[in-house]
């Protein structure tokens, strides 16, 4: 264990290396690094938070809540889990509404400027692009439309 304790105070420099990895498409390193920040602090959440980050990068939705969930239900105060579980709610099509409401208390409750921030340019986000999306039906009737003036 004394080789671990040399690290201890890199910790943080291990996660912050994880979450440009993930910024960067590198998966490997990214999870890399994880693992090696949870072993010089096993007890802290932001290696678990790297991880639904990655999942939520990719767009697995499903396994991105649950990882912000597990975060959640061992640290409910944690503002920036709840906003990354309500931007990965708010983009699964069965969990819109859900997600939103959970961005928006991100949104009015979060101490954290930079995590309030995220949960309101998530919901303009959600708004914009999620809920405005035309179903192929809609953009079918409206390629149709379009084509009837036309003649």
């Amino acid at each position: 264990m004394g080789q671990l304790e040399k690290f201890k105070d890199h910790f943080i420099l291990m996660v912050e290396a994880g979450f440009i990895a993930v910024n960067q498409a590198d998966e490997d390193a990214a999870l890399k690094l994880f693992k090696a920040s949870e072993l010089l602090d096993p007890q802290n959440i932001l290696p678990q938070m790297g991880k639904g980050y990655i999942h939520l990068c990719k767009l697995e939705l499903k396994q991105a809540s649950k990882v912000f969930e597990d975060i959640l239900a061992k640290d409910p105060s944690s503002e920036m889990a709840k906003t990354f579980l309500g931007l990965s709610m708010s983009l699964n099509p069965a969990e819109v509404a859900k997600g939103e409401k959970v961005l928006e208390e991100s949104a009015t409750k979060a101490k954290d400027p930079m995590v309030k921030n995220l949960a309101v340019s998530a919901l303009d986000f959600v708004e914009k692009f999620v809920k405005k999306a035309p179903t192929p039906a809609q953009g079918q009737a409206a390629v149709k439309k379009k084509e009837k003036s036309t003649e």
